[in-house]
């Protein structure tokens, strides 16, 4: 087993900073606020499944704020059509009086775009998200255009009301590298927010800026390099495959969500000081990877007995040892 140190001491610095920072905005479990990080470290997006009004928005908007990201909030709502995320091309005028085409760009055009309730859009709104979500671009008409660099969607959902919404299907659901949950803050927390209103606004006007692009890219090309030892690729692989033969699963892991729990995996190892992943990552990040890829037999209670059932088989394979 590898065990030197991540080539870059002020790399892993810099993203200690932006961490803390962040918490000290939104001071939920600070483990929810690394793993987003991962995944855009990963450039993957993050699902997050929650009751409305507990930070969902304010974390995507210091992430964008620390990391130097620009960033865009869309609305999603049942009568949202594909061209008011993507943009359109508008007919214009020009100086010598002709007239031509132009697109103008949505706000899928940012580098953190935050679909918040994304499932109240319709299915042919959703599937305008596919292409930018998979390949970081989006084309309309016969034109395709590349979306900025790093490109992340944080998308939101609430998994109890489900009055006028269209559940997200497998394959869009298998685009999102981690599902997470915020959930409701401490008793103590919630108080200094009753004790002090303009506290969270406060703390995020005084964010300052920790990465350029340059230095988000090098740390997601830094991602590449951790490395995956052969026994533990082995380990996540025999977990993906479990999924698949389970007799209380429709639908098991995809191929594509393995090697997202791959690069995850990595991610998260940089951002705990390792240029090597160890069991422990893939046990920890199992549940946010796996559960939302899973279609349960019983149709009651999906996201509890997903996680249940992926503790239940970790706890059943062996964990291999260096």
């Amino acid at each position: 087993m590898i065990t030197e140190r991540p080539r870059s001491a002020k790399q892993q610095q810099k993203l200690t900073e932006a961490i803390d920072a962040i918490f000290g905005v939104v001071q939920i479990n600070k483990a929810t606020i690394q793993m987003a990080l991962a995944a855009l470290l990963a450039r993957g997006h993050v699902l997050f499944e929650d009751v409305p009004g507990v930070g969902k928005t304010t974390l995507a908007r210091a992430l964008a704020r620390v990391l130097g990201c620009s960033f865009s909030r869309v609305q999603f709502t049942s009568d949202l059509l594909p061209t008011d995320v993507l943009g359109t091309h508008v007919l214009e005028t020009n100086a010598a009086s002709s007239t031509q085409f132009r697109f103008h760009q949505g706000p899928i055009f940012a580098n953190i775009v935050l679909a918040d309730e994304i499932n109240r859009a319709s299915p042919k709104t959703q599937s305008a998200m596919l292409e930018a979500m998979a390949d970081a671009q989006v084309t309309t008409g016969e034109t395709t255009y590349a979306l900025p660099n790093p490109f992340m969607v944080i998308a939101t959902q609430n998994p109890l009301e489900h009055h006028g919404t269209y559940p997200l299907p497998e394959s869009q659901l298998d685009r999102f590298m981690l599902r997470l949950s915020v959930g409701y803050p401490t008793s103590q927390d919630e108080k200094q927010l009753l004790l002090a209103p303009n506290r969270v606004q406060k703390s995020f006007d005084a964010l300052a800026v920790s990465f350029t692009q340059e230095t988000l890219i090098a740390a997601q090309e830094a991602v590449l390099t951790v490395h995956l030892d052969e026994a533990v690729a082995s380990y996540l692989l025999a977990l993906v495959k479990q999924t698949r033969n389970h007799p209380d699963l429709l639908l098991g892991c995809s191929t594509r969500g393995a090697i997202a729990f791959a690069l995850v995996a990595r991610a998260w190892a940089l951002l705990q000081g390792r240029n090597y992943v160890i069991p422990d990552d893939i046990k920890q990040l199992a549940p946010y990877v796996l559960c939302h890829r899973l279609l349960l037999k019983s149709s009651q209670g999906q996201s509890h007995e997903a996680a249940l059932l992926v503790e239940n088989l970790l706890s059943q394979l062996p964990i291999p040892r260096p």
